[in-house]
């Protein structure tokens, strides 16, 4: 009795493999064995219930660098080959409009000329902000001055490619306009705040 038993469990057990091996292949990727394929080996893999393992996959954007402060953003800009015309077009007047600001107001002053080329109300590229008619007031005739090669024009620089990559958050992020604050004009303009000796506005 112990033999037919025995010999039915093997003939089970036996009965059961030849199925196994006669089931199509699609049968066996359920969920609870699924293939994953074997990605880059870029991270450690991460056990799963039902024992399924995936390759974690790193956030899109993590190719860009995170920075401690604003100051190491600056500091790790490299000085471009040859400048584009939008990016010279920001760098100058960062120099001419906030040069003896701290690195945040000279950002601020950035990020308003690049807010205005995404607002609809002024001309879309950077350049077409800063040469329009009557906004700043070290454009001459529609041209930009050339800045001295002095530190004041690098760190401008630096702080032009800073705001284009967005690495560093304004600290006035809706600002569109902005004056020193010797200057009282009649505006009403709801005040986004202050950064060094400017007042900016939305």
């Amino acid at each position: 009795m112990t033999f037919c038993a025995g010999a039915l469990a093997n003939a089970a057990t036996l009965d059961v493999t030849l199925n196994a091996q006669d089931a199509p292949i699609q049968a066996v990727n359920t969920l609870e064995h699924q293939v994953v394929p074997t990605p880059a080996p870029q991270a450690a893999p991460v056990a799963l219930p039902k024992g399924e393992i995936v390759q974690q996959i790193p956030d899109a954007d993590t190719d860009e660098e995170d920075f401690e402060s604003l100051s190491e953003a600056v500091a790790a800009q490299d000085a471009p080959a040859s400048l584009d015309s939008e990016l010279n077009c920001l760098a100058v007047s960062v120099y001419y409009e906030a040069k003896s600001e701290p690195l945040a107001g000279q950002l601020a002053v950035a990020d308003v000329i690049l807010n205005r080329t995404e607002s609809g109300r002024f001309p879309r590229s950077v350049c077409g902000v800063v040469t329009q008619r009557g906004q700043f007031s070290f454009v001459r005739g529609g041209k930009l001055p050339t800045p001295p090669a002095n530190g004041q024009w690098k760190k401008a620089l630096a702080v032009a490619q800073v705001a284009m990559k967005e690495q560093w958050d304004s600290p006035v992020p809706e600002a569109l306009y902005f004056h020193a604050r010797y200057v009282n004009p009649s505006w009403k303009r709801a005040r986004v705040g202050s950064v060094g000796n400017h007042v900016f506005y939305r």
